[in-house]
């Protein structure tokens, strides 16, 4: 059991299991950008790699409002029901 520290609330640390990685990257991949200046950039090459090394995978992109708050619940829901992998980009 790992322990992970949410930085938007760390006064009780959550225990959380470490989700064991595929054998390959297969299906949806969301790319999240959490509207940090430059994270679009970070992930427009992402995007451009993805496509160039695994031909079969859909990209999907989504932005959150603001990087001073957590990803809205519909917005979470969204990526959850229509992808199998999720990138987050922070950049400055």
């Amino acid at each position: 059991m790992t322990t992970i520290l949410d930085p938007t609330d760390e006064r009780v640390p959550i225990a959380r299991s470490i989700t064991p990685r595929p054998e390959a990257i297969t299906g949806n991949v969301a790319l999240l950008d959490i509207s940090k200046p430059r994270g679009n950039v970070l992930l427009d090459r992402l995007e451009q790699r993805l496509a160039e090394r695994l031909p079969g995978v859909t990209v999907n992109r989504y932005a959150k409002p603001t990087f001073t708050k957590p990803a809205p619940e519909t917005l979470r829901q969204d990526i959850k029901a229509d992808n199998d992998f999720v990138i987050e980009a922070l950049a400055d």
